[in-house]
């Protein structure tokens, strides 16, 4: 009677527990939160290995063993679940377990949806393969006039979009967007005279529309804090700042930002 008491209890400390753990991950941001169907197996340990964790800190310090690293920096859960932030930094296929974790790209050969399409890509991957993609695209996408420079026979490349901005409007559009309640991707619509950077998800927390360019939250604070450390946003709460610096000092016309209750879209439009 004794064992059989003893066992009873023991499983309702487990259900106790469970239960507890299930409430603090329900209070919890969307990438701190347990990925559901993901197994580590689904996480890319040697890209973790090699690219993610030397971004928090030195080869000296990474003695621990990868499930520990993984849980303290957020990846997993303490028992060992990937968590989204997990999936969206590191898996192997995030789009497999977080639906809108994509970025589809389209170019267009004129100045409106009907005009036709010259590319388009999707770009299904973890940060670091989604960056590394969307650079090589926008690189490959810029053209180039010749200005005139310093000295009688120079003349430099100027990019019809700075690289800063688009680099900036397009992290930060991957940072910010709702991964929870959109299936849709970050898109890029890249037109003759300009380009459009939409991304599901208006303001969150303390940001609104009427503030947004002088107010920060952080719908997805585990991914903003990965992106900074791997060095895809510079600083905490400068990307709209750095946006449009970037484009007046290029010359570019001021972007665009087009911002409601369900998505955000920055407008750069191309040097005159």
């Amino acid at each position: 009677m004794l064992t059989g008491t003893t066992t009873t209890r023991e499983a309702a400390d487990d259900e106790q527990r469970l239960v507890a753990e299930i409430r603090r991950f329900a209070a919890a941001p969307f990438d701190a939160r347990p990925a559901q169907t993901a197994r580590v197996d689904d996480l890319d340990l040697r890209l973790f290995s090699s690219t993610y964790l030397p971004a928090f800190e030195s080869p000296e310090e990474t003695s621990r063993p990868v499930e520990a690293e993984l849980a303290r920096l957020r990846l997993t859960t303490p028992g060992g679940a990937p968590t989204n932030l997990g999936v969206l930094a590191v898996g192997a296929d995030p789009s497999a377990h977080v639906p809108g974790a994509y970025v589809q790209f389209i170019r267009y050969q004129g100045l409106d949806l009907d005009a036709p399409v010259v590319d388009q890509h999707e770009i299904r991957g973890n940060l670091v393969h989604t960056a590394t993609r969307l650079s090589a695209l926008v690189g490959a996408n810029l053209r180039t006039k010749l200005k005139e420079g310093e000295g009688l026979f120079r003349e430099d490349a100027l990019p019809d979009y700075p690289p800063e901005a688009l680099r900036e409007t397009c992290m930060n559009a991957v940072m910010h967007r709702d991964y929870e309640r959109s299936h849709a991707p970050v898109r890029i619509a890249w037109f003759e005279d300009r380009i459009e950077v939409t991304n599901p998800g208006g303001p969150y927390g303390q940001v609104r529309v009427d503030n947004f360019d002088r107010v920060q939250d952080y719908r997805n604070p585990g991914l903003a804090r990965a992106m900074k450390a791997l060095g895809y946003v510079n600083r905490f709460g400068r990307g709209i700042w750095r946006i449009r610096s970037a484009m007046a000092r290029a010359g570019n016309p001021v972007p665009e930002f087009r911002v409601d209750d369900s998505s955000w879209c920055v407008v750069l439009r191309k040097w005159p």
